[in-house]
């Protein structure tokens, strides 16, 4: 990285950053009250109350969100008639799997192989921390240009929409010129990328039943009408032979116009296993970020360790669609529910539940942020140009911010490219990749404010 002032204070204030990472991804911050204690993600939200103060903020929130959870918002003033910029992160987390599965301890920050581990590191608590890198460079270097609001969310990962909700409510809190969204992140470590498309999602809870009761399948095995099988029928009804996505009456054609993903490149991201192949038509691109993908998150049924000789009276699964930028969400989920009722065989009883939607999200590139973004980047990343990709995942809070605020602009950046494995075991951040963004996000503000 070249050296300037701000490049300067963001490697000075690395060891501070770890520190306070490793602070932060102690709380075992998942917003599932039924298996982490309230008192964990309360934790959180407080050290991030404490840390926003000490930067100067005022206003400084705890917002007891409608989802039962809660958000602290901050507000630094900046000079007078100054643009205001809007920095998101979200402090919850996903929860961390089988545990057994982590080589060091998720909620317990570990350096190893030079990446940071531990459940957040990357999503998104280290994007709070980038938040904070770059304000602190801008402040030792004359100060911050903007008007600077934080937000950071506590319920992202169970998209239970609580901040949704309040921003809703309370439509004059979050209002910006330009929204910068730090839960993205690279294409891969070392090129710059500009998330420009999110997929939306719908959750389905789906139930099968067929008889009062279970029996015993030699009996009555071969007439019966075993509800399980009849699940496992309606699942399968959702992809085609190449496993691509097929939903009666849903667009599934639709092509990315943008960055590439290699086929060999995604498969050693997504750590696909020797011999087995991809499923799907079109890029990987298409595949990925512009068309809807389902996938079958659980099924109820009786595991194997005990299972009994019976037919199954009932069953139920857990389905997620990704919906792509162009197709609004609650339809797709109007087609997915007639899709699996027509499709259940036997006269098979069958309802669905819907237990979460977010709309997908398309940016507007040509706006004076994004050139502002791309002089940044090109400064911190040098010899590399801004890169615009699309990312399968959903940030339902993005379409509400644009719905309340046409007028702004929003950005997304963050830290979680591939290495990162976010969601999974072992999840890290590169504390390299943190340093470059919190340099770029801190050239980002003054470069727009000049703008």
């Amino acid at each position: 990285m070249s050296s300037n002032p701000v490049a300067e204070t963001v490697a000075s204030l690395l060891p501070r950053a770890k520190a306070e990472l490793t602070e932060l991804v102690a709380f075992r911050s998942v917003a599932d009250f039924d298996q982490f204690p309230r008192s964990e993600s309360e934790g959180a939200a407080n050290w991030i109350v404490t840390a926003l103060r000490a930067e100067g903020f005022t206003d400084v929130a705890v917002l007891d969100t409608p989802d039962g959870t809660q958000s602290v918002y901050g507000y630094l003033p900046g000079p007078e008639g100054a643009k205001t910029v809007l920095l998101y992160a979200h402090y919850d987390v996903q929860p961390p799997l089988d545990e057994a599965g982590w080589a060091t301890p998720p909620f317990e920050l570990t350096e190893r192989d030079g990446r940071w581990y531990g459940r957040g590191t990357a999503d998104c608590k280290g994007g709070l921390i980038m938040h904070l890198l770059a304000l602190r460079a801008l402040k030792a270097d004359g100060g911050v240009p903007v008007h600077v609001k934080v937000i950071v969310e506590g319920s992202e990962e169970q998209g239970t929409g609580g901040l949704e909700r309040y921003a809703e409510q309370h439509p004059g809190l979050l209002t910006a010129d330009t929204i910068v969204i730090g839960d993205s992140g690279n294409f891969r470590v070392g090129l710059p990328t500009v998330t420009t498309t999110l997929r939306g999602m719908t959750l389905l809870r789906v139930q099968v039943e067929t008889l009062a009761g279970n029996l015993h399948s030699g009996q009555f095995g071969g007439a019966a009408p075993d509800a399980l099988a009849a699940l496992i029928r309606v699942l399968d009804s959702l992809r085609a032979e190449d496993g691509s996505t097929t939903i009666d009456g849903l667009d599934a054609g639709a092509r990315w116009e943008g960055l590439e993903y290699t086929e060999e490149q995604f498969r050693g991201d997504a750590k696909v296993l020797d011999g087995v192949g991809l499923i799907g038509g079109g890029s990987v691109a298409d595949r990925i970020w512009a068309r809807p993908a389902v996938t079958v998150l659980g099924i109820d049924c009786p595991p194997v360790v005990g299972a009994t000789p019976s037919v199954q009276a009932g069953a139920r699964a857990l389905v997620s669609l990704r919906v792509p930028p162009g197709v609004d969400a609650a339809e797709a989920t109007k087609l997915l529910q007639a899709h699996i009722e027509a499709r259940t065989p036997w006269g098979a009883r069958v309802t669905t539940e819907q237990i979460g939607q977010g709309q997908p999200f398309r940016a507007d590139t040509s706006s004076p942020a994004y050139q502002a973004m791309a002089d940044a980047m090109a400064v911190a990343y040098p010899g590399e140009t801004m890169q615009y990709a699309g990312q399968g995942g959903s940030i339902p809070l993005c379409n509400t911010l644009a719905g309340l605020y046409p007028q702004a602009e929003i950005l997304l950046i963050g830290l979680s490219e591939p290495d990162a494995q976010i969601h999974a075991v072992n999840e890290s951040v590169s504390p390299e990749e943190l340093e470059r963004l919190s340099v770029a996000e801190a050239l980002f503000l003054r470069n727009y404010a000049a703008s």
